[in-house]
């Protein structure tokens, strides 16, 4: 009986220290980085932008008056009826010629022209008192003549406008034109214009 024992015993041992499943190995995944972002720079592109020149003003001035101010005599009816002298200090590079118009819009009909001229040059810095620019075209003004006519009001204080112009091209327009055919001729061609201003009192 004790040998029996011993033999079961022996038995149950063995059958213990008998082969095993093999277990498998646990794979671990390692994860792939994270990318770090790309940090975007902003390129800036330099254009070639063309310069563009500043427009060069026309103006106009005299020193026989300033804007606004009183006429001198000597240029009027009343004096020797003689052009005041006239400056043109700037004036736009594309200027190919000036124009010139003076009227009293307080006279009692209404406009009344005193002087006109175009063609003046564009090389023009200065109207002499008496004198019209060489090469320069006059129109008949309101006092019949194709000339200079003076500040000559009835009575009272009126404004004389000196009106200049720049123009794109010179006029085909022949001497003692009125000033509706002056203004007709530089329709579409002015590059710009300025006005000086006077008065005269009697």
């Amino acid at each position: 009986m004790h040998k029996i024992f011993l033999s079961l015993s022996l038995l149950l041992l063995l059958a213990g220290c008998g082969p095993t499943k093999p277990i498998k190995p646990t794979t671990t995944l390692t994860p792939e980085p994270t990318p770090m972002p790309i940090e975007e720079k902003e390129i800036e592109v330099k254009e070639d932008i063309p310069v563009i020149a500043e427009k060069i003003p026309l103006t106009l001035s005299s020193e026989a008056f300033t804007e606004g101010q009183a006429i001198p005599a000597v240029y009027t009816c009343d004096g020797t009826d003689i052009n005041p002298p006239l400056a043109i200090p700037t004036a736009p590079a594309e200027t190919k010629g000036f124009a010139l118009i003076v009227d009293d819009p307080d006279a009692p009909a209404g406009d009344w022209v005193h002087w006109l001229v175009w063609n003046i040059s564009p090389g023009t810095n200065t109207i002499l008192t008496q004198t019209v620019p060489k090469g320069a075209v006059q129109g008949k003004n309101d006092f019949g003549k194709t000339s200079y006519g003076g500040p000559c009001p009835p009575s009272g204080t009126h404004r004389y406008m000196f009106k200049l112009y720049a123009l794109d091209a010179k006029l085909d327009l022949a001497s003692g034109a009125n000033k509706a055919a002056l203004l007709k001729a530089m329709k579409g061609h002015i590059l710009d214009q300025t006005t000086l201003s006077g008065t005269y009192s009697r």
